[in-house]
């Protein structure tokens, strides 16, 4: 298998599955479809339907396979456990039905951290106890993923959640076992950490499964550090610009995944504002013709 280039409905603005500013998911596997792509990931749970049938067949009228699907939740949070376990079952019958392959774990915001987003010296931490629990709350999820439904499970770090700097996502894969945690690894929350990423994935290559690919316009980010923005508002000023157009060295990205022999899917994810007046479905083109100019087929 050689490396496969998907998008996801985040691209489109889809975050949340009840938002009433989304797009309709029939809409969004269209325009997918028509900027080139042969993957998409599930979105939200609830975005599209959770009918086998139904998302079968509309993902067979546009050749779309199904990719993964993100469980995007308050990891952090004790008290919203049963959301987030409610949210990682969904979301695994959901890919398994459909014969997908990778579930991906994210710490949602949490309003302690929403304020030090690219901030790691300014940043909340968690003490020992309050570490160690949420450490096994995401064990335990990757565990389900990948020993009840045969998934492979990727930890993804992310602004504004208390898995966002580099020294806490090696930290936790330090304490998780590979065999159940793998590392999807996005390109643009790396950068927007304040890390470098092409030298994470030098690191790390052996223990990435599955790749985002976001860019990250540095103009707005120093902006948005520097007075403390929300990861929403810095996404309506257009901090995830195009591929190719901020600081994330893609020529170098391809290489470390063609020196590594990966193969499977890598994501293009544009986190964009739904109300604001873009088209992403020129977006997702223009990305797609970016990496393909680089020499991704």
């Amino acid at each position: 298998m050689t490396i496969r280039i998907g998008n996801a409905p985040c691209s489109w603005g889809v975050e949340f599955a009840d938002d009433p500013r989304n797009p309709a998911w029939r809409q969004v596997l269209a325009d997918c479809a028509a900027a080139g792509y042969r993957g998409i990931e599930l979105g939200p749970i609830g975005f599209m339907p959770e009918d086998p049938g139904v998302l079968g067949a509309a993902l067979a009228e546009n050749a779309l396979e199904l990719i993964g699907g993100v469980v995007f939740r308050p990891f952090h949070d004790p008290a919203a456990w049963d959301e987030v376990m409610d949210a990682a079952t969904r979301t695994c019958k959901a890919l398994t039905a459909h014969g997908a392959r990778h579930l991906v774990l994210i710490d949602s915001i949490s309003p302690r951290r929403a304020p030090t987003a690219g901030r790691p010296d300014a940043a909340e931490q968690m003490d020992a106890a309050e570490w160690a629990a949420f450490r096994d709350r995401i064990a335990t999820v990757a565990k389900l993923g990948a020993e009840e439904y045969g998934l492979t499970v990727g930890i993804h770090a992310h602004a504004a959640g208390f898995i966002d700097f580099e020294p806490e996502l090696e930290r936790l894969l330090d304490e998780v076992d590979d065999s159940i945690l793998k590392i999807c690894f996005d390109t643009g929350h790396h950068s927007y950490a304040g890390y470098d990423p092409v030298a994470f994935m030098r690191r790390h290559i052996g223990r990435i499964s599955y790749m985002h690919f976001k860019d990250i316009d540095p103009a707005v980010k120093a902006a948005a550090i520097a007075a403390s923005t929300g990861f929403y508002d810095a996404c309506g000023q257009g901090i995830f610009c195009n591929l190719g157009k901020g600081d994330v060295d893609f020529p170098a990205v391809r290489q470390i995944l063609l020196d590594a022999g990966f193969t499977g899917w890598c994501t293009v994810e544009q986190d964009c504002d739904p109300t604001l007046d873009v088209s992403p479905v020129d977006d997702a083109r223009a990305n797609r013709d970016y990496l393909h100019s680089i020499g991704f087929n």
